[in-house]
């Protein structure tokens, strides 16, 4: 599986993704830092990449259809920090199976997902 970190979450989740079997790149080293979201987006479907993200925008299903790419993963945490975000996408990753998420809008939040499909 293959996955874009947006900006705002740490760097290093990529190394430690890999760690769990993920393909892992970062928006930083793309130099996409600072682009609007369609733009990141379209980078993540250009490799086929599902977007993990704390940016609530990816979420809105009128702007970013299920079906549309390869999969989004907004993660609405209370805590934001760095130790909180890790803790969150580590959680994800070994709790579920990220091809069920291939295509949808998700949202992650205490422990929980919201996943949206294509035709829902």
């Amino acid at each position: 599986m293959k996955v874009k970190l947006d900006e705002g979450l740490p760097v290093s989740l990529a190394e430690r993704l890999a760690k769990h079997g993920l393909d892992a790149d970062t928006v930083l080293a793309e130099n996409l830092s600072g682009r609007s979201d369609p733009e990141v987006l379209a980078a993540a479907v250009a490799e086929n990449r599902i977007v993990f993200t704390l940016d609530r925008g990816f979420g809105n299903i009128r702007a970013y259809p299920p079906g549309s790419h390869s999969g989004i993963v907004v993660f609405r945490l209370d805590d934001q920090s760095a130790r909180a975000v890790i803790a969150a996408v580590e959680d994800l990753v070994t709790q579920h199976d990220l091809t069920d998420l291939a295509g949808a809008v998700t949202v992650a939040h205490r422990g929980l997902l919201r996943i949206r499909r294509e035709g829902d």
